[in-house]
């Protein structure tokens, strides 16, 4: 793992120290950056592409960061979290800059999108492994919580400066241009403060790096995995269609003009319920949150049809955001608590890829139901994914006992990572069967 300078040390059990406020200011021109690219879709469609193939280059970009996830967690492991971050970093800015330079639908704008979601995946990644290692096991899920809502700041303004570029500049390829152009450039931004952050860090490599496939199978975190999958299908509705699905209500003559209206209430409703919760993994506790996460998608996807003006974007917007408050930190902090510290890396990289397999399996799907049956079947199918897979965790792994709930003193305040014990492949059969109490 890699570990803190010594002036950060001195404030390792300190949540919200000089470490986190730069993380904080990286993460939220990340999302920014990546709140821009919600036009994506629209890129597609100028170029001269449908939903079908707005979502197979969507799917294409997320198989190359699933592949790149298989590499990724041992990475870090190995060579420590500094490097592969800021390599992350320059692999999402030469995305973007392949789609500013984009001309058509070939094979630069695929492999665009490949290295710009294989750099966000390595980014996001490294930035919580970086930040769950300054804390006490405990306040894990705190920090997760309070870290991510630095990105409702980023989704606010990217969202509504990639609304302003459409509306000031005239259509063309001049206005993706500047999109995707700034959008590099917030990732240029990253990676220096990245530099900065972690430039004292040192990194000790452990005695045994596996393989990403070996330490599922050791460490198998359960059915958690569906609820991280459900957090991509939902992002793809939101980042990719929902802005194919205002077009369309725009050219009916409704009263909807931009995907603004909905990021701003789903980052500011995310934001302020984010800090209103980040507590109640000690005192709700995580399997509830995950399970009121997944209700909260499932209605914000119910209600988007229903939109005929941009107000009404407010209420699911809400559901949705409340749902990404929840929903997040309670799948990041379960997922990666199943592997232990020394292996922190590997843990986070592979629950936040279940979520990419959720993207990479529903994006295709989303854009032909969208060709085949319209807008409202596809908000409905991602609705009963989300029941179903509630359904399913309710009756598995909620019902298994949450740390975050024990007595304070029944955990300890470091994580020891010889006191985990490993969850071989048959306790995992044991628990998606209910069995387990």
């Amino acid at each position: 793992m890699s570990t803190p300078s010594a002036s950060s040390a001195s404030v390792k059990h300190h949540v919200y120290s000089r470490v986190f406020w730069l993380s904080y200011l990286a993460n939220v021109s990340l999302v920014m950056a990546n709140a821009l690219t919600f036009k994506f879709a629209d890129f597609v469609k100028y170029l001269g592409g449908t939903e079908r193939v707005a979502g197979t280059i969507v799917s294409a970009g997320v198989v190359g960061a699933l592949l790149a996830r298989l590499l990724l967690g041992q990475a870090i492991d190995t060579y420590g979290t500094r490097r592969l971050w800021m390599l992350s970093a320059v692999s999402f800015v030469s995305g973007g800059l392949l789609f500013a330079c984009a001309g058509s639908i070939a094979w630069p704008i695929y492999v665009g999108r490949i290295l710009f979601t294989v750099g966000l995946a390595g980014m996001f990644t490294c930035s919580m492994v970086h930040i769950q290692n300054q804390v006490p096991v405990r306040r894990r899920t705190e920090v997760i919580a309070s870290l991510g809502s630095s990105g409702f700041v980023g989704m606010i303004a990217g969202s509504l400066l990639g609304d302003r570029i459409f509306n000031v500049l005239p259509e063309g390829h001049a206005r993706f241009m500047v999109l995707f152009g700034i959008a590099a450039a917030l990732g240029l931004l990253y990676l220096l403060i990245v530099f900065a952050m972690t430039r004292g860090d040192v990194h000790q490599r452990p005695h045994e790096t596996p393989a990403a496939h070996q330490l599922i199978l050791r460490y198998w975190p359960g059915s958690i995995v569906l609820a991280a999958m459900m957090m991509g299908v939902a992002f793809t509705v939101y980042s990719v269609f929902l802005t194919r699905f205002v077009t369309s209500r725009e050219a009916e003559g409704h009263a909807v003009h931009g995907i603004g209206t909905f990021f701003t209430g789903y980052a500011v409703s995310a934001f302020v319920f984010r800090l209103m919760t980040r507590n109640w993994s000690r005192t709700m506790g995580r399997h509830r949150m995950v399970l009121i996460g997944l209700g909260g998608h499932a209605l914000a996807c119910f209600g988007l049809p229903l939109v005929t003006a941009d107000w009404q974007f407010l209420l699911p917007a809400v559901l949705g955001g409340v749902g990404h408050a929840l929903l997040f930190p309670g799948v990041v902090s379960l997922g990666a608590g199943a592997f232990p510290q020394e292996y922190r890396g590997s843990g986070t990289t592979i629950v936040l890829g279940f979520t990419e397999v959720g993207a990479m399996l529903s994006a295709p799907a989303l854009g032909a139901i969208i060709e085949e049956f319209g807008f409202v079947a596809m908000f409905h199918a991602a609705a009963w994914t989300s029941i179903a897979i509630g359904v399913v965790y309710a009756a598995t792994g909620a019902r298994l006992p949450d740390a975050d709930l024990l007595p304070e003193e029944a955990s300890p305040a470091v994580p020891q990572p010889a006191a985990v014990a490993p969850r071989r492949v048959e306790e995992a059969v044991t628990e998606c069967c209910g069995a387990k109490q």
